[in-house]
């Protein structure tokens, strides 16, 4: 697998050396709370292999890559395509930063668009997808500044921290980049 390389990060392969540190987000409450229920606290340590397993595997639907620093390879996190749907050219992105320190930090941002230019440039992807809390402000700046835009909305479709929170669906197309990087 190809890595992409950025000012001060890299997106790079998973190794089976990245267990330990995804363990530890997995089981940060401060983290999972952003992410989708794929990642359920407490995460059990048998889910976090098979997770690890099926990236070192890889298949046709998916692509990922670890957010890594740039000279020491050292984890940050990962940043994945998901539910690639080659016929239509559509991937679903999901993202995390593996620890609250690296927060605000930029390393998102940087990563998200690394993986943008991958997908439309080597892909050949049209359309990119994530969903989002809307309590998440952070990253919904970080992903309208890589280009992607609200589409959506699912009203009250999560139960956290005793409320329902609604998930903001956000797209970007291929067609709206190259019209970004031109201007």
């Amino acid at each position: 697998m190809s890595r992409l390389l950025g000012g001060r990060i890299m997106l790079r392969e998973y190794r089976k050396e990245d267990l330990p540190w995804i363990r530890k987000w997995v089981n940060d409450p401060n983290i999972v709370e952003h992410l989708s229920d794929i990642f359920l606290y407490p995460h059990a340590e048998q889910s976090t292999e098979a997770f690890l397993e099926a990236m070192l595997a890889g298949d046709e639907s998916s692509r990922g890559f670890v957010i890594a620093d740039l000279h020491t390879e050292a984890y940050i996190g990962q940043i994945n395509l998901d539910s690639i749907d080659w016929k239509n050219r559509v991937g679903k992105v999901g993202i995390v930063i593996g620890s609250t320190e690296d927060f605000g930090k930029g390393y998102g941002t940087e990563a998200m668009r690394l993986l943008v230019d991958f997908a439309f440039l080597e892909m050949n992807l049209n359309r990119l997808e994530l969903e989002v809390y809307e309590f998440n402000e952070r990253a919904i700046r970080s992903y309208v500044s890589s280009g992607f835009r609200e589409e959506g909305r699912l009203r009250e479709r999560y139960y956290k921290k005793g409320r329902y929170i609604d998930v903001v669906q956000m797209g970007v197309l291929k067609s709206d980049w190259k019209a970004a990087r031109q201007s």
